[in-house]
Formats: structure tokens, sequence, C-alpha cells
């Protein structure tokens, strides 16, 4: 690690990586892409705790933040096929915190109207946290349920630590910074010097993360964050605001210039299957046995190929960031199906 990154190190962390996620060629997926680019994955999938995910990497930081102020509990909130409450619900029970968690709706009723057991919650539960489930998906009620459970908590006497959907932002985007360190590190020692990552993007945290982590690992390759919950209006600004942050941590000022959002594949909004993503995610596991989430990652997995099929990185050498999220495979999903 470069001095770039003492500022990081020195945060608060709670460990919960056992080491680096898995990097490695996607071949016979390049080759069914017509072997125009050099495919290669990061497994973030493959991350140790409760099916995986890139959030892991958040929580060290957030997770930390809380242990440091003297927190007991965490709180936060998400959809109710959440990766990241999934995942704090897991850290939660490493740290020996509590975990209360929002899920926000509408949840899936049965044939008989009754709400249906929800895949998502049923880990939540299964790991410990509280849910309280809410009726709709509007961000407004989300963040008031939030601070009602927060209030309940410090009322009876409990230290409520409250992360942001996603865990973006600061502390969370540091865990991201030492994963792009990360990549580049991989990619020297593989002899694979990459010229872009593809990532979804969502809360933008991710996003910003690694595009901070490259630059300050010496890596110019492009980071492309495929819109995946939010429109571009909505979601730059977030990034600019979080590499801005991140400035005074990593030593380096990234241009905003440099964010790169493909909003071509965002299709019915977060949650909502597209044709496109479910073409991708099967062509995947059947050439690599590599599943993706239809929420999610399989919506970035659809940019990849689409902008390959398109010449966008010929003869160059792409890596996808697979975020993790796989159990959303078994999740209900809003609004139909893909034609």
């Amino acid at each position: 690690m470069t001095p770039a990154f003492d500022a990081l190190e020195a945060l608060p962390r709670f460990r919960l990586l056992d080491g680096p996620s898995p990097f490695h060629r996607l071949e016979r997926f390049s080759e069914a892409l017509g072997g125009r680019a050099e495919v290669w994955v990061k497994r973030e999938d493959l991350l140790p705790l409760a099916f995986g995910g890139n959030k892991l990497r958040n929580l060290e930081f957030l997770i930390g933040g809380a242990l440091a102020a003297g927190a007991d509990t965490l709180v936060t909130a998400g959809r109710r096929w959440s990766n990241h409450c999934r995942l704090s619900a897991a850290a939660g029970a490493r740290a020996g915190l509590d975990v209360h968690l929002v899920l926000s709706g509408p949840p899936v009723l049965g044939p008989d109207g009754r709400e249906a057991p929800n895949p998502g919650r049923i880990l939540d539960e299964l790991l410990g946290a509280t849910v309280h489930q809410l009726a709709t998906a509007e961000r407004s009620e989300r963040e008031a349920a939030m601070e009602r459970v927060a209030a309940d908590l410090r009322a009876v006497g409990r230290r409520p630590y409250v992360i942001p959907v996603g865990g973006s932002g600061l502390p969370g985007a540091a865990g991201q910074v030492l994963a792009g360190a990360e990549l580049v590190a991989q990619a020297g020692a593989a002899g694979a010097g990459f010229d872009a990552v593809v990532v979804p993007s969502a809360t933008g945290g991710t996003q910003a993360g690694l595009l901070a982590g490259l630059r300050a690992s010496g890596s110019v390759a492009e980071v492309v964050g495929v819109l995946a919950a939010r429109p571009e209006a909505d979601l730059r600004p977030v990034i600019e605001a979080t590499l801005l942050a991140l400035a005074p941590l990593v030593g380096i000022t990234v241009d905003p210039a440099e964010i790169v959002l493909d909003p071509g594949r965002l299709g019915g909004g977060y949650g909502v299957r597209s044709a496109a993503a479910e073409d991708a995610t099967r062509l995947l596991a059947r050439t690599e046995g590599i599943f993706v989430d239809p929420i999610y990652t399989a919506k970035a997995l659809a940019g990849l190929v689409d902008l390959s099929r398109a010449g966008r990185w010929d003869g160059r050498r792409v890596v996808f960031w697979h975020a993790g999220g796989t159990p959303g495979l078994f999740e209900p999903l809003d609004g139909d199906p893909p034609a």
C-alpha cells in the first residue's frame, strides 16, 4: 500500500475479509462475445460472509466507526432483497452488534392475499436482525422510518449507529478505495493490465471509491458505472460529492469528468427485470458457471455485453465487477417478467 493510503489505514476498521476476492479471466464468455474484448471478473460475490458481496468492504469501516463511537446497535435500510442489508446483518453478528433493518416494500402477496415468504427477509432474520417492513418503496418514508427506529432505540437506552442506504459515502467508500488498489495489485501480479472496469452503480459509493482507488494506485482505466437504480441526474452529484470527500484521504482529486455512467440498462427501474439482463445472466451462467442477481449485477453485465458487442473495448481488457447479491435470484421482483 502506498503512502497515499495512510489516512485510510488510520480509520477505525473491523476486519471482515480474509483476503482478496478472486480475479480471473472469463475465457468462454469472452469468446461468446466474439472475442472482441478480453473479459476478466472480480468476484466480490465470493467474499466470506452471507453469500458475499462488495458491501462487506464498506462495512469494515462502518462497523469500525460504530464500535469507535460506542454503539451497540446498527440501523440501516434497503429494499427487501438488499445485499447491503443482508451483509449488515451478517457483519453485525460477527461484531456482536444488534441490527435493525428497515426494508421498503411493497411486500410480495401470495394467492391468498397474505404476505408471501421473502427470501431476503428470511436470511436477514436468520442472521438475527430485527426487520421493520414497510408497505411502500418511497425513499422519504424509508428515511423517516430509520429515524423513528433510531429514536425508539435511544429512548430505551440503546446506542444506535445509523448507516445510510447502501453504506455509501464516508467512511464506507474507503473500503472501495482499497478494493481498487487490490485490483491493481492483482492485475499486476497476473500480467493483466486492464483498460476498463464495469460496475453496477446504484448509490454511487462503489464507483466513486473504485475510481479514487485506481487513480491513487496509478491506473488510468475508466470505471463505467451502469445505472441500476437511480437516473444519472440524481446519481452523478452523489458520486462527485463522494470523490471530493475522499480526496483528503487518498491524496488525489479526481476530475468529475472521469465519472462515466451508462444509463441505457435501467429499464423499468430498480428491481424490475429486463430482457437484456436476463439474457446476459444466462450467457454468463452457461459459459462460466457463474450466477448474477437480476436486480443489480445483471444489468451491469448486460451493459458490458452490449458495449463489448458494439466494439467499445475492441482489442482491450475489461473487468466485470461482480458486486454480489446472488440471493436475489430467488426473490420475486416488482413488475412483470420480460417478454
